[in-house]
C-alpha cells in the first residue's frame, strides 16, 4: 500500500469513528460534529440568571439558544447532517417534514451549502411559517391536513425525487449536531449538578444528555415534556396516556418519539417531568420580564420545570436550555396579559347591581378610593338571570398588585355589593 493509500484509508477510518450510525452516538461523534459545524452557527451564551436563582432557590445558568440565525438550536443536527452527505445526494438535494424550527434550520443551511431543500408542511400551517421557511431558500410543498399526511407525502416525494430525507429528530447525525450545545454549556460551566432539558421527539436530549455524561458521568439529566404530550414520558414507562391538545410548547408537541432517541433517552434520563400549560405560560413571562429575552413555549420548558416544583431542583446548579424564540407575537402578548391577571395585577371583576341612576358611579367611586385603574366596562341586561331590575357589569381593571385588588373586592362586599372575580383556567 502507497503512502497515499494509507492516508486515504486513516482518514477514511476517521471518519467511520466520528460517524454516528444508526446504532451509536457517543462524545466523539458529537465531538467531531462540533467541528464541522464551527463558525457556521452562533456560539451562545450561557450567563448566570441572579434573579431567577432568587425566585427558584436553584442556581439558575441559561443557555441562549433563541439567539441562533433561525432562533433555534435545531440548525446544529440541520447541518451536521448535511455535512455528513456526499457530493451525489447534497446536488439531488433534501427533503423534510415540518412546519417548525427544523424546517428553517434545514433551509437556511442548505441554502448556504448550495444544496436544494424541499419542506412538506400540512395544508393548516399558519402563512407566517410557510413565509419565514421560504424567506430563507427552503421550496415549500403542502399536503394534507395533519403533520402525519405530510410526513406521508414527503417520503413519497423522496423516492420519487430520489432525495434524502433528513429527520428531525430521529437520526444519530441530526443528534450529534444538538449535542453540541451541551459541548458549550459543559465548557462554559463544567461543574453543573444537573441539565434542565426539553423533550419533544427526543434529539435534542439524546445529543447533549450523551455529551454531558461523557464529560461528568454522574451529572444528572432531566428532561420535560408538555403534559398534553407526555409521549416519551410515556414510553419508557410502558404506559398509556392520552397525548394531544393545544399546548403552548407545540415545539415538543410530539405524538410519538423517535425509536433511535428513545433507546437513547432511557439508557441516560434519570427522570422526565411533566409540565402544564399556566407553568409554561409563566416561563414564557418571566423569562421575558427578567432575561429580556423572547422564548417559544417549548423554550421556556426547561424553567417552567423547575418553577412548577423547586423543592426538586433546590440548591442545585442548574443549566437551562432556551431551544428557541419563534413564537407568535399575538400569542406572546396574550401569554404576558394572562400572567398579569394571574399576578392580580389585571382582573375582570363582575358587579351585581341595581338598574337605576347613580349605579354605576357608586362602585366607579370605590375603584377611585383604592386607586385602581378601570380599563373596560361591560353592561348585561337583557341576558341574565337575574330580575328585569338587576343588572350584572364586568369591569376589567389593573391594580398595583394582588393585595390592592383584594382591599377593593373587600370593601364592595363591605357595602353590599355581589363580587365575584372572573378566574383564569
Amino acid at each position: 500500500m502507497s503512502k497515499t493509500d494509507r492516508a486515504h484509508a486513516a482518514a477514511a477510518r476517521t471518519k467511520e469513528r466520528t460517524q454516528p450510525t444508526d446504532q451509536s452516538l457517543t462524545i466523539d461523534h458529537i465531538r467531531a460534529a462540533a467541528e464541522r459545524i464551527e463558525g457556521a452557527v452562533v456560539r451562545t451564551p450561557t450567563l448566570h440568571s441572579q434573579t431567577l436563582s432568587n425566585i427558584t432557590g436553584a442556581e439558575i445558568w441559561l443557555k441562549f439558544e433563541n439567539l441562533q440565525f433561525t432562533a433555534a438550536y435545531k440548525e446544529r443536527g440541520a447541518l451536521n447532517a448535511l455535512l455528513l452527505m456526499d457530493k451525489d445526494r447534497r446536488e439531488r438535494g433534501v427533503i423534510a417534514a415540518s412546519a417548525g424550527n427544523h424546517a428553517q434550520g434545514l433551509s437556511y443551511h442548505g441554502t448556504r451549502l448550495g444544496v436544494p431543500v424541499t419542506i412538506v408542511m400540512p395544508k393548516t400551517t399558519p402563512t407566517v411559517k410557510v413565509m419565514q421557511t421560504e424567506s430563507v431558500g427552503g421550496n415549500v410543498v403542502l399536503e394534507g391536513e395533519t403533520f402525519d399526511e405530510a410526513y406521508a407525502y414527503a417520503r413519497q416525494l423522496e423516492v420519487e425525487r430520489q432525495l434524502t430525507f433528513v429527520h428531525p429528530f430521529d437520526d444519530p447525525a441530526v443528534a450529534a449536531g444538538q449535542g453540541t450545545v451541551a459541548l458549550e454549556m459543559m465548557a462554559d460551566v463544567p461543574d453543573f449538578d444537573t441539565l434542565v432539558i426539553p423533550i419533544g421527539g427526543g434529539g435534542l436530549m439524546s445529543g447533549c444528555g450523551t455529551a454531558a455524561r461523557g464529560i461528568k458521568p454522574d451529572i444528572e439529566l432531566v428532561g420535560v415534556e408538555a403534559k398534553l404530550f407526555p409521549s416519551m414520558y410515556a414510553r419508557l414507562k410502558g404506559e398509556d396516556m392520552p397525548c394531544g391538545g393545544d399546548t403552548l410548547a407545540e415545539g415538543i408537541a410530539v405524538k410519538e418519539p423517535g425509536k433511535f432517541t428513545s433507546k437513547v433517552i432511557a439508557e441516560i434520563v434519570d427522570e422526565i417531568v411533566l409540565v402544564d400549560e399556566a407553568a409554561l405560560e409563566k416561563a414564557v413571562s418571566l423569562l421575558l420580564q427578567i432575561e429580556k429575552t423572547v422564548v417559544e413555549g417549548a423554550g421556556s420548558a426547561g424553567l417552567a420545570a423547575v418553577l412548577a416544583d423547586p423543592d426538586r431542583f433546590a440548591g442545585k446548579k442548574l443549566g437551562i436550555i432556551l431551544c428557541g424564540g419563534n413564537i407568535d407575537t399575538r400569542l406572546l402578548a396574550n401569554v404576558l396579559l394572562r400572567d398579569l391577571a394571574r399576578s392580580g395585577r389585571l382582573a375582570r371583576l363582575r358587579v351585581t347591581l341595581q338598574d337605576r341612576p347613580g349605579a354605576l358611579f357608586k362602585v366607579m367611586s370605590e375603584f377611585d378610593a383604592h386607586n385602581v385603574n378601570i380599563i373596560e366596562i361591560y353592561h348585561q341586561r337583557i341576558f341574565t338571570t337575574l330580575p328585569a331590575k338587576g343588572l350584572i357589569t364586568d369591569i376589567e381593571c389593573e391594580a398595583r398588585d394582588a393585595d390592592q385588588l383584594n382591599a377593593l373586592i373587600k370593601s364592595l362586599r363591605e357595602k353590599g355589593y355581589k363580587v365575584t372575580q372572573v378566574e383564569l383556567n
